[in-house]
């Protein structure tokens, strides 16, 4: 008897597979209309030609002109201690035979002593200039920062681009070149800030 149920469980779901599969199988498949995607809206994207910020940015400049004067001031200077100290070195030299012992070794190691001092100031010099030159490039950069920040509030640019020719953009739209916009904003504000305050 339990096998009689079995075998009559197992006939009656091939029944019911076969009808399944004749009933469903002559329709064709509905076919769900597929809403139009919104246009989707790509984001703004914006480049600044950094060598024509460089070269017109009203800070940029005056900044250059300081440096360039700060690096005139430390060749002159420098030339000046160097001759001072051959001419030294030439009277040292002129003199020696009219020196002791004693007077010749005192006087070259004064002169190795001041030669040496020479260079550490130069480095030093040198170090503190690079360091000067670091700082004002680091205040020019977030000069540009703060004020594409703030501009982007009200534009909404998703990337600012720095563009130089040669560089990793290979190619740059003319119509999203926003270099002039910028410049403009940017000196604007720069000439603000160096007006006297009344």
């Amino acid at each position: 008897m339990k096998n009689a149920s079995l075998v009559l469980n197992v006939v009656l779901a091939i029944a019911v597979a076969v009808l399944y599969y004749l009933h469903f199988k002559d329709r064709p498949a509905e076919i769900q209309p597929v809403a139009a995607p919104a246009e989707a809206k790509g984001k703004e994207i914006v480049y600044v030609n950094v060598d024509s910020l460089l070269t017109k940015y009203d800070y940029f400049k005056d900044t250059q002109k300081v440096l360039e004067s700060k690096r005139f001031q430390l060749e002159n200077d420098l030339a000046t201690k160097g001759r001072n100290l051959q001419n030294k070195v030439a009277f040292f030299q002129q003199r020696a035979q009219t020196m002791t012992m004693e007077q010749g070794r005192a006087t070259e190691a004064s002169l190795q002593k001041e030669q040496q001092d020479l260079l550490a100031y130069r480095e030093r010099a040198a170090q503190n200039l690079a360091v000067e030159e670091q700082k004002k490039n680091q205040e020019l950069y977030d000069q540009i920062y703060d004020y594409l920040k703030k501009v982007n509030a009200q534009n909404k640019y998703e990337f600012v681009l720095g563009y130089t020719k040669g560089g990793g953009i290979l190619f740059a739209d003319p119509s999203a070149d926003a270099t002039k916009k910028i410049l403009d904003g940017l000196n604007k504000e720069y000439q603000a800030k160096q007006q006297p305050k009344k």
